[in-house]
C-alpha cells in the first residue's frame, strides 16, 4: 500500500510540476505579445486613398484637426505651414488623441507627449509621429495616405506650405 502512495503523490508532483511551467510559459508569452509593437497594414483601398482636406482658409494657425476617415492629425502651424501627422504613438502604436487645452498630443498608454509638430516632447516614445504626404492643390489640401513617412525628428524641409500668389 506504501508504494501505491508514494507512486500516486510522485506522479501528481509530476503533474503540478508540468502544468505550473506551461502556466509560466503562458504568461511570459502574453507578456511578449503585449509589449510588441502591432503592424499596421493597410488595404489596398486605404493604401491609395487620397483624402481632400478641404481649403486652406479652413484651418487656423496653431490648430489641429483630426479625420477619422484618414487616421490622421492635420496641423496648421503658427507660421502657415502644414503636417499630416498618423495618429499612432511611435511607442506602441496607440492611438495618440489630440488635447488643445495642453496644446499637445499625449498617449493615454504610456504618457508620451508629442507637440503640435509631432516632436516628442516627453518619452518614452522613441521618435516623432509618422507623416503623411501633403499635396496643395487650387488652395485645397490633399493628403495622401497611402504614403506613410517614419522619421526621428521634426525637420523644417517636413512642412507643407501654401505658394504664394
Amino acid at each position: 500500500m506504501e508504494k501505491e502512495t508514494h507512486s500516486r503523490r510522485s506522479f501528481l508532483n509530476k503533474l503540478w510540476l508540468v502544468l505550473g511551467g506551461l502556466a509560466f510559459a503562458e504568461i511570459i508569452a502574453v507578456m511578449f505579445a503585449f509589449f510588441r509593437p502591432r503592424k499596421t497594414e493597410l488595404s489596398a483601398d486605404e493604401e491609395a486613398a487620397i483624402i481632400t482636406a478641404g481649403p486652406i482658409e479652413n484651418f487656423e494657425p496653431g490648430t489641429v484637426s483630426a479625420f477619422v476617415a484618414g487616421k490622421f492629425y492635420l496641423a496648421r502651424l503658427e507660421d502657415g505651414g502644414f503636417l499630416a501627422m498618423s495618429r499612432r504613438c511611435t511607442h506602441l502604436s496607440c492611438t495618440v488623441p489630440w488635447v488643445s487645452a495642453e496644446n499637445k498630443f499625449i498617449c493615454p498608454c504610456h504618457s508620451s507627449e508629442f507637440d503640435i509638430r509631432g516632436e516628442v516632447a516627453n518619452p518614452p516614445a522613441p521618435r516623432a509621429l509618422d507623416l503623411y504626404a501633403i499635396e496643395i492643390r487650387n488652395n485645397v489640401l490633399r493628403v495622401d495616405t497611402g504614403k506613410l513617412s517614419k522619421r526621428s525628428v521634426f525637420a523644417p524641409d517636413q512642412v507643407t506650405y501654401p505658394k504664394k500668389t
